[in-house]
């Protein structure tokens, strides 16, 4: 298989172009170590070059009607619709999340364009009288400014087009800075952009092997009023610090710690398969990803035995093998946390179900691992896992339960699998979390509204929110 792959270079104003220092580096792909491609390293002027370039587009993006952005953002839902073989190929080739998974992230990103295509024409206002009677109250939204787009290596297409879509939908500009081991995917899309009529400095696109100063610089400029960031949660606290300095809006998508709840009347058949779902998607490198298993009592022991039984059959391999269940890990960083996280709940008494080790080959791979009675206080309960790696804990209670599930400064997502919707539906209540799958492994749709309470962010992404987190609401006094 040989992927074709996309501009290697910055893109600012429209043209593609070399850093202004002519530095690189390198993107890996993680399934065999090997170079995949040497990709043009901004400067702190790169990216105040495309701020600038956002800037002098701004007005006349702003002033377009709501139908020509909609019917641009349809064409790039088409284009991709168009393309998702290739776009397929190169997720797989840069991230190294099997086929499967990054043909559901192409279908995934693409949704976004197309449901933001019909919010750009429904961004409607509000007319009404003041309850005195004095006079009339006019409201109506208009595009919050330059948008600074920070995106993560484990969705590369998706994360920029849940960013990018309600930008531009709202009739904002942009500027997106990629991961920095996932970028040639934002490219790909960057070229899509200019095939579907995006005009000229509407969206641009600088990667950085320094993204502290480079998105610092950017955040200083007060020609950036927005920035919305998805990672982890120690960067957002930093970045909401850079932001403060201009009073820029900002929507964080950070961290989670996703309990999935199993009650003893769950249907255990749909449970295991949204356990699955929920945990090894993108092979658990995900913020929604389940991190921590709890089972109650009556169904603990047939559940532990029919995960650890799937875990074990999922093959392990490049992500480009059509054959492939999960690929590798993003670094060997990443590896070198799961494995240690391992240890040390093994070291506290949790016992290996399967997995629970690196397998001998290239590439930063860790095996489908199932931990059976795992402490409370292991650290993997407490911290995201990202990787594939699922803890389970025995429960008796619902309100034991419930406690456990919340004591986490986490609130990204929560999932829970009970045939009694009357409970279902009062634990969800009680969950403190942005989302809650009830009975569902899969809780990400482009029209619901995505986002977290607690540390895990501000803001919402996606559904009617998504537009007017890109919007400034501006009321009118009048009378006539």
């Amino acid at each position: 298989m040989t992927t074709r792959l996309p501009p290697s270079q910055l893109f600012i104003d429209g043209r593609w172009r070399d850093a202004a220092d002519g530095r690189q580096f390198a993107v890996v792909n993680p399934s065999t170590e090997a170079v995949i491609a040497q990709v043009a390293d901004a400067s702190v002027q790169d990216a105040l070059d495309a701020v600038a370039a956002a800037s002098r587009a701004a007005p006349a993006f702003a002033r377009l009607p709501g139908r020509t952005r909609a019917e641009m953002l349809r064409r790039c839902f088409e284009l991709m619709m168009r393309d998702k073989e290739s776009l397929t190929e190169l997720i797989s080739l840069e991230n190294g999340k099997s086929l499967t998974d990054a043909r559901g992230e192409v279908a995934y990103a693409a949704e976004f364009f197309r449901w933001f295509s019909e919010e750009a024409v429904r961004l409607n206002g509000q007319l009404g009288m003041a309850p005195g009677g004095a006079n009339r109250i006019l409201v109506q939204y208009q595009p919050i400014g330059v948008s600074v787009l920070v995106t993560p290596w484990n969705f590369p297409a998706a994360m920029a087009t849940r960013k990018i879509a309600p930008a531009l939908a709202a009739g904002c500009t942009c500027v997106l800075k990629p991961a920095a081991e996932t970028p040639l995917t934002a490219f790909a899309m960057a070229a899509l952009m200019v095939e579907a009529g995006i005009p000229d400095g509407v969206v641009n696109m600088v990667t950085t092997s320094q993204p502290g100063p480079v998105v610092d610089a950017m955040l200083a400029d007060p020609r950036v009023r927005k920035l919305s960031f998805t990672g982890s949660t120690q960067v957002g606290r930093t970045l909401l610090r850079s932001a403060a300095t201009q009073v820029i809006s900002c929507s964080m998508e950070l961290g989670g710690n996703a309990p999935f709840v199993v009650f003893d009347d769950a249907d255990l058949d749909a449970a295991i398969d949204g356990a699955m779902i929920a945990k090894m998607r993108n092979g658990g490198e995900a913020c929604t990803a389940a991190n921590r298993f709890y089972v109650q009592r009556g169904i603990y022991n047939r559940f532990a035995a029919r995960l650890a039984e799937r875990m074990g059959a999922i093959q392990v391999g490049d992500g480009l093998d059509a054959a492939t269940g999960c690929g590798p890990l993003i670094t060997p960083r990443a590896v070198a946390k799961v494995a240690s996280l391992v240890e040390e709940a093994v070291g506290r008494g949790a016992s290996v179900l399967v997995g629970g080790e690196r397998p001998k080959r290239e590439g930063y791979f860790y095996l489908p691992t199932v931990l059976a009675d795992v402490p409370r206080d292991a650290k993997l309960l407490h911290e995201e896992i990202f990787g594939p790696v699922a803890p389970l804990v025995v429960f008796d209670t619902e309100a034991e339960v419930i406690e456990w599930a919340n004591a986490t400064e986490y609130g990204l997502v929560s999932y829970v699998y009970t045939q009694d919707m009357a409970r279902g539906l009062r634990v969800s209540e009680q969950m403190e979390s942005g989302m809650v799958a009830l009975n569902r492994g899969l809780v990400s749709d482009p029209a619901a509204p995505f986002g977290g309470v607690k540390q895990s962010g501000l803001g919402r992404e996606g559904a009617h929110e998504g537009i007017l987190e890109f919007s400034e609401a501006k009321y009118i006094a009048t009378n006539w």
